[in-house]
């Protein structure tokens, strides 16, 4: 999952952008209400953790706007100790959620995790293709009820497949939304997680799920995949 944090504090920013990627999301950053809205208005993030005191554009401003030009992507506003006016306008602009500083890091995952499960119709509490599962809040995978360890980076890529099973996705697609918009390292990352999922998510179960496109990308079977007596070797998949 992909997050945009808007702050002109460049040390909570920097703080908020590691910790955040340690738990396995994709994270841009932003010091400006200006050049936020732009990234917002041409990103589709999964959530925006937003300042109010803001150069350029405050986030009242920032969280109308948006909302103005029906882009509902969730936004949990940061606001002042005690502002409880701060609170009931970021609610009246359109922000979904508020957290006041100073807060809790383990707090504020919670609440983007929360914002991200909120829209049941786009975000099913649980997302699954036949017999695998994937339960955000938990943090738990599991196929024909077996459970599945994953890795915070792969655990972000099976989640992506699945809000997305039966599209087809890029490799710029993939880089973008589970590791950063800004990522530098070699694109063949991405082959390196398929065949990490492979290994753990169809592998033990004779079953082919995650299909590569060739020359387009990749995508995850709607119905769970194909249960095979023995697998080929995956890379010709």
């Amino acid at each position: 999952m992909r997050i945009l944090v808007v702050d002109d504090e460049e040390t909570l920013v920097d703080t908020l952008k590691r910790g955040l990627v340690a738990e396995g999301f994709a994270v841009d950053t932003c010091l400006n209400g200006l050049d936020g809205i732009e990234l917002a208005r041409s990103t589709p993030y999964d959530c925006i953790v937003l300042d109010i005191m803001l150069p350029g554009l405050n986030g009242f401003k920032f969280t109308s706007m948006l909302r103005a030009e029906e882009i509902w992507t969730p936004i949990l506003m940061l606001t002042a100790k005690d502002g409880e006016l701060d609170e009931a306008e970021a609610l009246d602009t359109g922000a979904d959620d508020f957290l006041k500083k100073p807060f809790s890091f383990t707090v504020l995952v919670a609440r983007i995790r929360a914002l991200l499960r909120r829209n049941v119709e786009s975000r099913p509490p649980v997302l699954a293709a036949g017999d695998l599962s994937l339960d955000p809040s938990s943090h738990s995978v599991s196929r024909g009820g077996q459970s599945i360890e994953l890795t915070t980076r792969e655990f972000s890529f099976l989640e992506l497949l699945l809000r997305n099973k039966g599209k087809v996705l890029n490799k710029r697609e993939i880089i973008e939304h589970v590791w950063d918009y800004d990522f530098e390292g070699d694109s063949n990352i991405v082959e390196v997680y398929i065949g990490y999922l492979r290994k753990k998510i169809d592998t033990p179960f004779n079953v082919r799920s995650i299909k590569t496109v060739r020359g387009v990308g990749y995508l995850l079977e709607e119905d769970g995949g194909t249960r095979t007596a023995v697998l080929e070797d995956s890379a010709t998949a």
